[in-house]
């Protein structure tokens, strides 16, 4: 072996001695760390649970964690309609794919609270008093931006007017679906001008002339290859969401039965009426027709 084939192989076997994380940052006197940015401490004390059974922990952080995937939920949404309602498609088909990949997890979550026994439920269900997940200000939010209004729920907000405001401001305004339909409009699909003027603080209900601008679109896939990939982003938002709805009810179903819910409602009977209600209904009644 010569000389510098020798040093060579000195030089890599001091190399491997070196620890591979020698570089890693250890003084964070004056520099932000992991928990700073993320705010670990906040959340991860927000756990309280107002009993002593060890399953409210598993109760607790389920709806937490599925109050943060809202969270992304809302702030995608909220962005795509935007950016359709500018004309802009290709932006918000990521956005609304990203939609779809978070409801999957909030899907899964419902597989993690069905391990909770309806006998371990009832340990600590009357600590919860008349909070209930109908309340989540952010799954209506959710509905609204998607198009399903109804301005009987505010009053459930009505002890909290910043919050009473902001989902009043939601329910009149166009919908991701309302905005879906103004760009079929601009691209010269027929649309009935009470559909575009309509009061977007109602519930959106099927309409004769949007089944028939998607059916043009589905029947022309080459000309207007945009408008298709958007309507199936928004079949795919909205499966996911009933989907998410379906287990919903089966979770409560399987843990509490028939009971009313803990804000008073009707429980599973409620959740089983809800599965009935479209989005996009147009987007669903086409597919008999082609």
């Amino acid at each position: 072996m010569s000389q510098a084939e020798n040093e060579s192989q000195i030089e890599n076997q001091s190399e491997k001695r070196k620890p591979v994380d020698a570089g890693i940052h250890t003084n964070f006197k004056n520099d932000m760390t992991y928990g700073d940015y993320l705010g670990l401490d906040s959340i991860l004390s927000s756990q309280k649970r107002l009993s002593e059974h060890h399953d409210e922990m598993l109760f607790i952080v389920i709806h937490q964690t599925s109050e943060l995937w809202m969270k992304l939920i809302l702030h995608e949404l909220e962005a795509a309609t935007a950016s359709i309602a500018g004309g802009e498609l290709e932006p918000a088909f990521k956005m609304l794919a990203r939609v779809a990949r978070v409801q999957e997890q909030l899907i899964q979550s419902w597989d993690v609270l069905s391990t909770l026994t309806p006998t371990e439920y009832m340990e600590f269900r009357d600590h919860l008093g008349h909070s209930s997940g109908f309340q989540s200000w952010q799954n209506r939010l959710i509905e609204f931006c998607l198009g399903h209004k109804n301005q009987k729920v505010l009053s459930v907000y009505a002890h909290q007017p910043e919050l009473h405001s902001r989902l009043k401001k939601a329910l009149y305004q166009p919908s991701l679906y309302d905005v879906s339909i103004k760009v079929l409009a601009e691209r010269g699909l027929p649309i009935d001008p009470a559909r575009l003027q309509r009061d977007f603080s109602e519930d959106t209900t099927a309409d004769a002339s949007v089944e028939a601008a998607w059916l043009t679109v589905y029947r022309n896939v080459d000309k207007y290859w945009d408008l298709y990939e958007l309507a199936e982003k928004l079949v795919d938002v909205e499966d996911r969401q009933q989907r998410w709805r379906y287990n919903h009810l089966k979770t409560v179903e399987r843990i509490i039965g028939y009971k009313r819910g803990t804000g008073g409602s009707s429980g599973v009977m409620y959740l089983k009426r809800v599965l009935d209600h479209r989005f996009f209904p147009e987007l669903w009644n086409l597919r008999t027709q082609l």
